[in-house]
C-alpha cells in the first residue's frame, strides 16, 4: 500500500504504525539501528529534526521503501489556457 506524506507529523504516525506493525518495540528498533531506545522515541516525535540519512536507515531496519514519484497536475491546478501554475 502506497501512503502519501504531506507534513511531517503524518511520517511519525505512519514511522511508529509500521514500527508496531513489525512487532518491534522501540528498544528493538534502536538495538537494530545502534541507538538508544529513547533516541528512538526521539525521532518517532519528530522525524522532521533527524537527518535525512536516519530517515533511510529507520525505513530500512522497518523494510519500508521510499518512492518518489512526479505528482500529476491536478484539474484545480490548470489555469484557463491549460497551463499549470
Amino acid at each position: 500500500m502506497d501512503y502519501r506524506i504531506a507534513v511531517a507529523s503524518q511520517l511519525s504516525k505512519l514511522l511508529k504504525s509500521f514500527r508496531k506493525q513489525s512487532g518491534m518495540t522501540q528498544a528493538e528498533l534502536g538495538q537494530k539501528l545502534g541507538i538508544s531506545q529513547r533516541s528512538v522515541a526521539q525521532f518517532e516525535a519528530h522525524p522532521e529534526k533527524a537527518r535525512f540519512e536516519r530517515v533511510l536507515q529507520v525505513l530500512s531496519a522497518l523494510d519500508v521503501e521510499l518512492v518518489l514519484r512526479e505528482r500529476k497536475p491536478s484539474k484545480s491546478n490548470e489555469c484557463s489556457n491549460g497551463d499549470v501554475w
